[in-house]
């Protein structure tokens, strides 16, 4: 059991680092070829903060452990913002301010209600197919948006002035290659480790892979959303804070729920259905209210992100009953 637990965190930390340096090789190859800052930060930047969970539930899926890449991604959603959003708005209040976040929330409710009902009938390869076709709708509307926008438009944004503030430096394109290369190998292993880990605590302790990946394993990969959203909330970026859980959150849903499906197609646990994804729609029912507000600008006052903390470790304590009983 030590070399279980010893693996895990060894795999959680490698994991960390290595999306990080995969995200600024990936940024400055990105940069390379032309892309622009704005665009980098609205698609690489969240794909690459998405990576863990991609790799994870790839892994975990390819091995036939579909429970654990559901619970990964699901679970994932729910620390994004219970946990996350909850700490952050406890260490500041969180104040909505961009234009395209409050565009953006209306998708991602709309995406978490259709991603529910796919899994009624469980999760083939057609429903894998069609997230991957909604993931491609949503970056062509954010690139299109993006363009569309006159040029006052977007500098007056506080995201896009946030996201480009935010932009990892420049680097050599050898460097840039070099990170790349270590950052995809380090969560390639890492991911395989992690998986090897979670399975066997999971086998040891009796409980389902699904478990461990709506607990250990999402809390996990939602590290690098961790850091980067209490970095963005000190330094007053609440757009940026916010705005990494939405993407995220997204990613999440189109690019990690379809793995299951187009890997290892199969009936969904009932307590998924009854269970896991309402509380995740929920959250996100509460997280778009919160957006909009009753006002002009949406806010996460302190009380409500101590409610959204709340609410996330009831969440975990009806799992682990669910565990004894």
């Amino acid at each position: 059991m030590l070399l279980n637990v010893t693996a895990l965190i060894v795999g959680l930390l490698v994991l960390v680092v290595a999306a990080d340096k995969f995200i600024i090789g990936t940024v400055g190859i990105a940069k390379k070829f032309g892309v622009s800052p704005l665009l980098i930060g609205l698609t690489i930047v969240g794909l690459g903060t998405s990576a863990p969970e991609i790799l994870v539930s790839a892994i975990a899926s390819w091995q036939g452990k579909a429970g654990l890449a559901i619970g990964n991604a699901l679970g994932s959603n729910i620390a994004n913002i219970g946990l996350i959003l909850g700490l952050t708005a406890l260490i500041s209040p969180l104040t909505f301010n961009s234009g395209l976040l409050k565009r953006e929330l209306p998708i991602l409710m709309g995406v978490s209600l259709i991603c529910y009902f796919m899994a009624f009938d469980g999760l083939g390869v057609v429903d894998g197919i069609l997230m991957l076709l909604m993931l491609f709708t949503f970056l062509v509307w954010l690139i299109r948006s993006a363009k569309k926008a006159g040029q006052k438009e977007l500098l007056d944004d506080p995201l896009q002035q946030e996201l480009i503030a935010e932009m990892p430096e420049s680097v050599s394109d050898t460097k840039a290659w070099m990170l790349f290369a270590f950052g995809l190998f380090g969560l390639l292993a890492s991911s395989r480790l992690l998986v090897w880990a979670a399975v066997n605590i999971a086998e040891a302790f009796g409980v389902s892979d699904l478990v461990i990946g709506l607990t250990i394993v999402a809390l996990g990969t939602s590290l690098p959303e961790l850091a980067a959203s209490i970095s963005s909330v000190l330094k007053k970026e609440d757009d940026l804070a916010v705005g990494n859980i939405i993407g995220s959150n997204m990613y999440n849903l189109l690019a990690v729920y379809s793995l299951p499906g187009l890997i290892a197609p199969g009936a969904v646990a009932e307590s998924i259905i009854s269970r896991d994804f309402p509380v995740l729609l929920a959250l996100t029912g509460v997280l778009f209210i919160f957006g909009y507000g009753l006002t002009k600008s949406g806010r996460i006052n302190r009380l409500e992100g101590a409610g959204l903390l709340l609410a996330y470790c009831g969440y975990q304590w009806v799992i682990y009953q669910s565990t004894i009983i």
